[in-house]
């Protein structure tokens, strides 16, 4: 450089200057800091980042540098906390690996446990490897040297144990109280356990195989594990309104006796825990407590079982708490999947690959089921127009691996023929059955039923008068079905060859005198139906009324009414809807006893509605015959004249009600 003295001092670049240089050239000068040393898993050692500065200039940053060649105190430290304690090494050395699995199983404890508190904190595991680890010990490397070497001298070295690891025992939290797997559906479920509230996971998940989920039991997974049970039923009782509830106290008490007792009973998972928990408090407390008493909305989301479903390459479908809905969503799914493990039909087309069919369909009984079971895998998806396939069981078992599930074949309408398959739920069998059962009776009488569809009594009357709900077709077609059913399908249904063909034998000659009964009940139905809607429809009443008369009207006439109401009510169908008219030529007259009379019925009906709900297509041959106990007390209420067969009332109905569990 040149210095040249002029007014002011200027100073001239003669060359660049590399920051490397410096270093060398003014040592003394630079002053140097480490920044940030922490842990490195690749290289396994602590790094610190050298920043160098002169006269306050950077010089250079970010200059990697072993920490523990410049403190080996700090860096020692930092290797337990991070790469011992933080498992951020990987390492081949055994009691890493050990350790790891043992703290992550009494992790597990703490989540079936729902308690923090069991595992000791990090600071106590870090004093255990900081009183055994040398003062030079500070990397990856110079651990493995003195490891190696007084391993020789203490074969269980740095080996943590049990005892080492809880604070206390976790009583208990036992396999039983927690076990690692449920049964669902006839297969063994994994079941993982969460205590992070607020987490979508939190509780108990239960992972389902698609192809079980139709068969899981949704009152089974009310109950939880049995490890739960004590805080569900806590949870439960104090929803409860404060009558029941304050002649339960202290509530955890009797929680543990209402545990104790099931456990005893080995009631465990049978029928559904509210129920039986109902049937408890009303037994402890005198008080009338019913189903709706337990507020299930404010129980916190760990007391309902989580399920997470998946297909055979372990890829999830679907996630959720309500089992019902998850059947609703990928039902379809789950009986494709089932059918083709049972080798009963090709797969369907989905979305997600369902199981292969790698099943083999077994019966529960030996020698003879196993061969009814053979049979129906031999004749599965060919089409019959006869009985030719054998005898059909009612269930069969389908083995997948060492799991079992149970299958219920059934008889499937395809029209011009029949196909066996089976299902994976009983009720769906069974409706699915009946149809198939009488395409196959229709088969074997076509020329009969040639003549009956030509020659039903008044079909065009009553097609005029079944305009508003459909069409003639429809009607003649669900007036044969119910005929079909009436002569050849009364329980118990057919299960071989012979029977079937005595059936068909038997109920040949009457079939056209059924098909005229029906006929005759089907337009006395449809003329008084046609006056009840004509009524409405000209007369002026309130909303609330014209309301209450459209739903009676809609519940009472469905468009396939002759097929889905049952024989007996069928009979009384023109009764309500003649009392349905005389009401609304009456409603003038008295509106206000009217408006009383409503109000009574809807409270009994709301709950009935609800309980049908709660039922989620359950059949419930009570709760249908209540059903028409209802139709029974509006006649009663608004057309005395009328009668009814027995006698009714609202006393009556709530005495009906109250055997109901709910």
């Amino acid at each position: 450089a040149e210095l040249v003295e002029t007014t002011r001092l200027y100073g001239r670049g003669i060359a660049n200057i590399e920051p490397q240089w410096l270093p060398g050239l003014a040592g003394h000068l630079i002053k140097t800091q480490l920044l940030e040393p922490h842990w490195e898993k690749k290289a396994a050692e602590v790094i610190a980042l050298e920043r160098a500065t002169l006269y306050g200039i950077v010089i250079y940053a970010n200059r990697r540098v072993n920490f523990g060649n410049v403190d080996p105190v700090t860096a020692r430290e930092i290797f337990i906390r991070e790469a011992l304690v933080g498992e951020g090494w990987d390492t081949p050395l055994p009691f890493l690996a050990a350790n790891r699995k043992l703290i992550a199983q009494v992790e597990e404890l703490e989540h079936k446990s729902r308690r923090q508190d069991v595992l000791v904190d990090d600071e106590l595991i870090y004093a255990f490897y900081d009183q055994q680890l040398p003062a030079d010990v500070h990397s990856g490397h110079s651990f493995e040297r003195w490891y190696r070497h007084e391993l020789q001298r203490q074969p269980n070295l740095l080996l943590l144990t049990r005892d080492e690891l809880m604070r206390h025992e976790a009583a208990g939290i036992t396999t039983a109280a927690f076990p690692k797997t449920l049964r669902m559906g006839g297969v063994d479920c994994l079941a993982e356990y969460l205590h992070e509230p607020g987490d979508a996971k939190d509780g108990v998940t239960v992972t389902v195989p698609i192809y079980a989920l139709n068969q899981v039991n949704d009152e089974r997974c009310e109950w939880l594990v049995p490890g739960m049970l004590k805080d569900k039923v806590l949870a439960l009782a104090k929803s409860l309104h404060q009558r029941p509830r304050s002649r339960l106290v202290p509530l955890p008490d009797f929680a543990d006796a209402f545990v104790a007792q099931v456990q005893a009973a080995s009631g465990f998972g049978s029928g559904s825990l509210v129920d039986v928990l109902q049937r408890a408090v009303r037994d402890k407390t005198q008080v009338d407590v019913k189903r709706g008493d337990f507020k299930l909305e404010q129980l916190p989301p760990h007391l309902f079982m989580n399920f997470r479903v998946i297909d055979e390459h372990g890829r999830q479908l679907g996630t959720g708490r309500n089992v019902a809905a998850l059947k609703a969503e990928l039902g379809g799914k789950a009986r494709s999947a089932f059918q083709a493990l049972a080798q009963l039909k090709p797969q369907l087309p989905v979305s997600a690959p369902a199981v292969p069919t790698t099943g083999k369909a077994v019966a529960p009984a030996p020698a003879k089921a196993a061969a009814q079971a053979a049979q129906v895998v031999s004749v599965a998806a060919k089409p019959h127009t006869d009985w030719t396939f054998g005898e059909l069981p009612e269930l069969m078992e389908i083995r997948k691996g060492s799991q079992t599930l149970v299958g219920f074949p059934a008889l499937i309408d395809c029209g011009a023929h029949v196909v066996v398959e089976v299902f994976d739920e009983p009720a769906v069998a069974s409706a699915k059955h009946r149809a198939g059962l009488r395409r196959l009776v229709a088969l074997q009488i076509r020329d009969a039923l040639k003549y009956l569809e030509k020659n039903i009594p008044d079909l065009q009357k009553m097609s005029v008068y079944f305009m508003p709900i459909g069409t003639a077709d429809e009607l003649r077609d669900q007036i044969i079905d119910v005929a079909l059913d009436r002569a050849f399908l009364m329980d118990p249904l057919p299960t071989d060859a012979a029977s079937f063909k005595r059936r068909i034998d038997d109920g040949r000659g009457r079939l056209t005198l059924i098909a005229n009964e029906i006929a005759r009940s089907a337009l006395n139905i449809l003329v008084e139906y046609a006056a009840a809607s004509r009524k409405l429809k000209d007369a002026r009443q309130t909303k609330d009324v014209a309301d209450d008369v459209q739903a009676q009207l809609t519940r009472l006439m469905p468009k396939r009414f002759v097929m889905l109401t049952p024989w007996a009510p069928l009979a009384h169908l023109p009764r309500y809807l003649k009392g349905i008219t005389l009401r609304l030529d009456k409603l003038r007259a008295d509106p206000a006893r009217d408006a009383l009379r409503m109000t009574e019925l809807r409270l009994i009906e709301q709950r009935y509605l609800r309980l049908l709900a709660d039922r989620k297509g359950v059949v419930d041959a009570r709760l249908d015959e209540f059903r028409w106990l209802i139709e029974e007390l509006r006649v009663s209420f608004f057309a005395q004249e009328l009668r009814t067969p027995q006698p009714v009332s609202v006393k009556r109905l709530e005495k009906a009600w109250s055997q109901f569990s709910h």
